[in-house]
């Protein structure tokens, strides 16, 4: 996570938890005219339109204020959806046994990109079942997390 984001998600946190909402992750893009500036809202019933209205509006009231982009940005807030991103380790508990893909910042034996199924998290790395070997990645080292959802698997069949 970059220092921006962090500080971000540290000015924007308040705000988001007052309304109601967990701040799941903040995405901030630099493209020049077109940045984006993507905010990722959770709540237990789900996430609406109405919502990400409420927290758009929400922000950029934070941001006007606090103004720490100075470029323009578009602002985005949406749900994390179903094939969600991961920004903070505390996240991936509640995602061990599904498959993930992994993108890191650092090869492993050359290679940055993985998917297989998060078998444990650590306090600092994760391990994760890649073709049948467990892999061992350090937090630090991933620089995108992404659950991929089985929709192939008909409801109420059973892993073997």
């Amino acid at each position: 996570m970059s220092n921006l984001t962090q500080k971000l998600y540290e000015m924007l946190l308040p705000a988001v938890e007052a309304l109601g909402f967990e701040l799941w992750g903040i995405e901030y893009i630099p493209q020049g005219k077109h940045s984006v500036l993507r905010i990722y809202i959770e709540h237990e019933n789900g996430i609406g339109v109405d919502d990400c209205e409420t927290v758009s509006r929400q922000v950029s009231a934070v941001m006007d204020v606090e103004d720490p982009i100075t470029a323009a940005y578009d602002l985005e807030v949406s749900s994390p959806g179903v094939d969600r991103n991961l920004f903070y380790i505390h996240q991936y508990h509640s995602y061990i046994g599904e498959q993930l893909a992994l993108r890191l910042r650092m090869g492993i034996n050359t290679q940055r990109k993985f998917v297989g199924k998060l078998l444990s998290v650590g306090e600092s790395s994760i391990e994760l079942e890649v073709k049948q070997q467990s892999v061992q990645i350090e937090f630090t080292n991933i620089e995108k997390a992404q659950v991929q959802p089985d929709f192939a698997k008909p409801k109420g069949s059973v892993d073997k």
